[in-house]
């Protein structure tokens, strides 16, 4: 039913392309001009509207127009508006000619009907390409990963000033920061950051597995109990996660000695146990752990059992301790042509190669690098660290400086364990009460190791 028009009259388009002229109703008046004096004579009251749209539309459509719209000369053009694409375009040549002197509004509404696939895409629901994706879709793709707890750092959260900016460290700058009162504060020392640096290092995260590190060499009595000691010290002091050191000497091996012992429990006995073993409370019952807490496994004691360590047995004892633990050390003791050798490498993510400061010695750790690559093995001599161990006798007397020249050449990098009288002892080792130099090589030993460990776990 025709809605009854109360605004201005305008003359109207009846669906054939011709405008009408506005009705009356018989009986109403007829004066009256509009706001532009264009229609007067118009009875307003008669007028109807001929639209879905609202009235006042078609009067703001026309007054947002500007008079020099579509006009051609010195005399204004007819004007047409549509609402598709929000876009105003002028009235063709014909619409001007056919009437002259008047606006022309055209209102072009979409279809209400939708088809099912389109209908489903405009929701989010269906489909949609990369290049006519939603902007909802693109934004939830490139929303971020959301952050851990761990990220919640005081450092982040905390307003630095007098008050919540921590006490330095370093003797110099702690004496300073006292005699001010506080209000003097360089913070750390140069030493310091350099260690809280190297920590950083050491405490890389991985998504999830263990990774297991042997330290081998062809040449016993080089220091590579020692070696495996001191780095599974170092990251189990510098780390969170558990850190577990194995020896699977088939021989009668000495990592245990390292530490003070807990247990007499030994490999043999995780093989033995391995079906009852449930959770970690079952297997830190069969290892000894120091102050560090770096776990030692034992190798087996009995000299008529040694030899039956082989490499399924290794593999039922890495397979507990991969459950457990993050990183897995292997003091692999003298060789590397025994069966457990070749278990422990194909599960390695890197090594490292023990080497003494003598001629002999270095030549046979090249020779273990020379029979890796023969083998196989060519991505782990390039990841490869080699710890010279200048404690060993001729290292005085021989150039430190050309064998390293010489490893760097094949591996990727080389740390120097300096002589320590308590390693040079045999017996439990206590790392607090190393040398400095000492901890220091071993941590670095460290931080090299654990940057050449894949973060994401291997598939």
């Amino acid at each position: 039913m025709p809605e009854e028009r109360t605004d201005d009259a305008i003359p109207y388009d009846e669906g054939d392309g011709d405008m009408a002229p506005a009705p009356t109703r018989a009986g109403a008046g007829t004066g009256g001009a509009d706001r532009n004096g264009e229609f007067s004579g118009v009875d307003y009251d008669s007028v109807e509207y001929h639209s879905e749209l609202p009235p006042h539309t078609y009067d703001n459509l026309a007054a947002a127009l500007p008079e020099s719209f579509g006009s051609t000369g010195d005399s204004p053009g007819p004007r047409r508006a549509s609402t598709r694409g929000n876009v105003i375009r002028p009235a063709d040549a014909q619409d001007r000619a056919a009437h002259p002197g008047t606006h022309t509004i055209e209102i072009q509404t979409p279809q209400r009907a939708r088809s099912s696939a389109a209908a489903a895409q405009a929701l989010g629901t269906g489909p949609t390409s990369a290049g006519t994706g939603t902007r909802r879709d693109r934004t939830r793709t490139e929303t971020p990963a959301p952050e851990s707890a761990s990220m919640l750092t005081a450092d982040r959260l905390l307003e630095v000033n007098r008050r919540t900016r921590r006490a330095p460290n370093g003797a110099w700058n702690r004496f300073l920061y006292n005699v001010s009162f506080h209000t003097i504060n360089l913070g750390d020392s140069a030493a310091v950051k350099a260690q809280l640096a190297l920590d950083e290092r050491i405490r890389k995260e991985f998504e999830g597995g263990a990774r297991f590190v042997p330290i081998l060499t062809r040449k016993g009595g080089v220091g590579k109990t020692t070696v495996t000691a001191l780095l599974g010290m170092a990251l189990a002091d510098a780390r969170e996660d558990r850190i577990i050191a194995i020896d699977a000497n088939p021989d009668r091996g000495t990592l245990s000695e390292r530490v003070s012992k807990q247990t007499r429990s030994t490999v043999r006995d995780v093989v033995s146990k391995a079906a009852s073993i449930g959770g970690f409370t079952d297997f830190s019952a069969l290892v000894s752990r120091d102050e560090t807490r770096l776990d030692i496994l034992a190798s087996d004691t009995d000299p008529l059992l040694s030899e039956a360590f082989d490499e399924n047995d290794y593999n039922v004892v890495a397979d507990q301790a991969a459950r457990f633990y993050s990183i897995v050390l292997t003091d692999c003791g003298t060789g590397i042509v025994h069966s457990v050798m070749r278990a422990t490498l194909q599960r390695a993510d890197s090594i490292v190669i023990v080497s003494g400061g003598s001629v002999d010695e270095a030549r046979l750790a090249s020779e273990t690098l020379t029979w890796l690559e023969a083998n196989g093995y060519g991505d782990l001599v390039r990841n490869a660290i080699v710890a010279l161990n200048t404690a060993t006798q001729g290292t005085n007397l021989v150039k430190l400086e050309e064998i390293e020249s010489h490893f760097r050449s094949r591996v990727r990098e080389i740390v120097r364990i300096p002589y320590d009288p308590q390693l040079a002892a045999g017996s439990v080792v206590s790392y607090k009460n190393l040398k400095p130099i000492t901890r220091l090589a071993s941590r670095t030993l460290a931080a090299l190791v654990v940057e050449g460990l894949p973060a994401a776990r291997r598939s």
